[in-house]
């Protein structure tokens, strides 16, 4: 029996990912790689796999797969009701597929993403040394599609050590996020008018970027700035004065202010925000300022 899963249902929208193309932003190639990157390295450390093997992110749930063999998987991100052939499994588990069962997931009470590892990861071939999807560049694995065949890689050599991880589910309440002041700050009239507000995520939201609705960021001059690198987490602020934050397939260059710089774990709990959810930004110091 082949080492594989049948994808049989999407969801929304379901893409391969890992931890992307890092180091490749002077060619134009940005990072990509998994939205929620915390949630995908645990998937794969449940399940014995290098941090970086590739899974699959599932966007709001409705996503189904059929074993091509015996296989172990985890779920990790948004905890969507699953369950084997009709029986009701765990999240943040180790879970065993025999050939030819379903597994199903319903979609998450909270959060956005849920992430799907499967021992030896999904072997699709890489493309610039990454097995993710940028659906901004449009580079690597198309997004999934009902009928789609993923091979399976070779179990590797270490095996599953816990059976349940304990780890806390996405809030369904207002996310605050903590964020150091932007390079560019100052080009705004009021910087602090980002953390006095309560940002609704809109519904135009996607891998490349949240973005906020309920309030404006005015500049404080009709200046122009040079484009310059972006950076996973940046807040910029277009001129339409509704602030954009960069996820994970965010572009590498831009020319409009950085108000502030989500904390990189921050940038995790933001890829989990659904549209329609509310976020708030606390100014922290620069690592380097804190007082020991």
């Amino acid at each position: 029996m082949a080492r594989e899963v049948e994808v049989l249902s999407t969801g929304p929208l379901a893409l391969i990912e890992d931890l992307g193309r890092p180091g490749l932003a002077a060619s134009g190639v940005g990072r990509s790689g998994a939205a929620d990157r915390a949630a995908l390295k645990l998937a794969n450390r449940l399940v014995a796999n290098p941090e970086d093997a590739a899974g699959i992110e599932v966007v709001f749930g409705g996503f189904a797969l059929r074993a091509g063999s015996l296989l172990t998987a985890a779920l990790t991100g948004a905890a969507a009701q699953a369950d084997i052939d009709g029986t009701p499994v765990g999240h943040n588990a180790v879970l065993t597929l025999r050939a030819g069962q379903v597994l199903r997931l319903g979609v998450p009470p909270t959060g956005l993403r849920t992430y799907v590892a499967v021992r030896g990861g999904i072997a699709v071939e890489p493309v610039l040394g990454s097995r993710s999807t940028d659906v901004l560049a449009g580079l690597g694995p198309e997004k999934l599609s009902a009928g789609t065949v993923l091979p399976v890689g070779p179990e590797p050599p270490g095996f599953p050590l816990i059976d349940v991880a304990p780890v806390a589910t996405p809030p369904g309440d207002t996310v605050v996020l903590r964020a150091m002041p932007g390079p560019r700050a100052g080009f705004l009239a009021d910087p602090a008018a980002l953390t006095r507000t309560t940002w609704t995520a809109s519904s135009r939201s996607d891998r490349v970027g949240m973005r906020l609705e309920g309030g404006k960021l005015d500049r404080a001059g009709s200046g122009e700035l040079p484009s310059e690198g972006m950076v996973r987490g940046a807040i910029q602020v277009p001129p339409g004065g509704e602030p954009v934050l960069f996820l994970a397939d965010h572009p590498v260059t831009g020319g409009y202010p950085v108000a502030a710089v989500v904390l990189n774990r921050d940038v995790d709990r933001a890829a989990q925000v659904r549209p329609g959810q509310s976020v708030r930004f606390v100014l922290v110091p620069p690592p380097w300022q804190e007082t020991p």
